[in-house]
């Protein structure tokens, strides 16, 4: 079906603001390529469940096309409409099921050769999208915080040396309250300056209780059924022995909320659907604490760009044989404290350099912290860089000097 004789009866399945979406722009969408057409649906499918952030992003993405002059939207689109389709997928419908179209074109544009044609035709087309369409400065500077080393006794090696360049290196941080400290910032930011999923507290093991209204959790820990639910279900998938990687990874894409026990209030659907790409779309996320808390900040701020980001590091479980751990059986874990600071230590950099891919990082702070332990690393507009210090301060005074 050829994208000029779409008609609103075919989005009847969409969810109601997605439809709405939908039909709102129904005659920019007659005008775009199907290639292009089925990549942006797959974003309007979503749009019911999707951060202010996401949708603000999509809905300026929108107006900006259908502002341009037809000669400017052709010439915008022309790389996507020179890309041809093989007959395989003359037979999927991209309009009720953008996501396992793109999914299936992905492998055609590779099989085909056109994958380069078609990256350069969307670089062509973000760069114009990046440039046109005005990006909101926040509220207030990012202030993104990272915790690590949770459960670690002595260690003599030097942290932060990635971080080290962009800030100041505190070796004499008075570890009591520490946490408290932080909590509290997130808490006063939260009420200053509410906002849906504005502010954030990631938890690599089980979520600290806090009282702050305003502050979105997401654990580890607390997702703890869940991620039984979705262990049982990939190893029944890979003891089937039907359809290899493709049929397990068509079974995570496949997965919905009340799929792993997830309530199905409206109230919960953005936060739950999060969730659930959490555990099916990142890697090792299901049984690594650390990964899920590197993974979950990451997302955290590609899709909800928030003010605030507290990730709190836990130790993950040893190296196991990887049927034992995708197995939902109970069993009695063995921590490894010391190989998890080395992966939150790095998880710590990625996440710094995910904040420095928003708008505002150049007013934007960032601090981590060795937990329970007297170094910390801190990087600001008013910080300096590549320094260290060795003057005696709490969390509380840095926290102070990155604002």
């Amino acid at each position: 079906m050829h994208p000029g004789d779409l008609k609103p009866n075919q989005f009847s399945s969409y969810p109601p603001q997605a439809r709405q979406i939908a039909l709102e722009n129904l005659t920019l969408f007659r005008k775009l390529p199907e290639i292009m057409l089925s990549i942006l649906l797959e974003e309007v499918i979503e749009y019911d469940w999707k951060f202010p952030a996401e949708r603000k992003e999509l809905e300026n993405q929108l107006a900006y096309l259908n502002s341009l002059e037809p000669r400017a939207l052709a010439s915008l689109v022309a790389g996507f409409a020179k890309l041809r389709l093989s007959r395989s997928l003359d037979d999927g419908d991209w309009v009720k099921s953008p996501r396992d179209f793109v999914e299936r074109l992905t492998a055609d544009l590779w099989t085909t050769h056109q994958m380069e044609s078609f990256r350069a035709a969307a670089d062509q087309y973000q760069s114009s999208i990046g440039s046109s369409v005005r990006q909101e400065v926040p509220a207030i500077p990012r202030l993104g915080i990272v915790v690590v080393g949770q459960g670690v006794g002595e260690y003599s090696d030097a942290l932060f040396q990635k971080l080290h360049p962009h800030g100041t290196y505190f070796r004499d941080v008075k570890p009591e309250n520490g946490l408290n400290f932080l909590f509290d910032r997130l808490a006063k930011r939260a009420q200053q300056h509410p906002a849906p999923y504005a502010h954030w507290y990631v938890e690599g093991g089980h979520a600290i209780e806090m009282t702050a209204p305003g502050v979105t959790n997401v654990s580890y820990g607390g997702l703890e059924a869940p991620r039984k639910v979705l262990l049982g279900k990939m190893q029944s998938g890979i003891s089937s022995g039907v359809g290899g990687p493709e049929a397990l990874r068509s079974l995570l894409a496949q997965m919905r909320p009340e799929d792993l026990g997830f309530s199905k209030s409206p109230a919960d659907a953005i936060l739950n659907r999060f969730k659930v790409a959490l555990l099916t779309e990142g890697s090792g996320t299901q049984i690594f604490s650390t990964t899920f808390a590197q993974w979950a900040a990451r997302e955290v701020l590609r899709r909800a760009q928030p003010l605030t980001l507290l990730v709190r590091f836990a130790p993950r479980q040893r190296q196991r044989p990887i049927n034992e751990m995708l197995s939902a059986m109970p069993t009695t874990l063995q921590t490894d404290p010391l190989g998890s600071l080395i992966d939150a230590e790095m998880g710590a950099y990625y996440t710094w350099l995910n904040q420095q891919r928003l708008i505002g990082a150049e007013h934007a702070s960032f601090l981590v912290w060795f937990e329970d332990h007297s170094q910390a690393l801190a990087i600001g507009p008013s910080i300096p860089r590549g320094t260290e210090s060795s003057s005696s301060s709490d969390l509380s005074g840095i926290l102070k000097l990155v604002g």
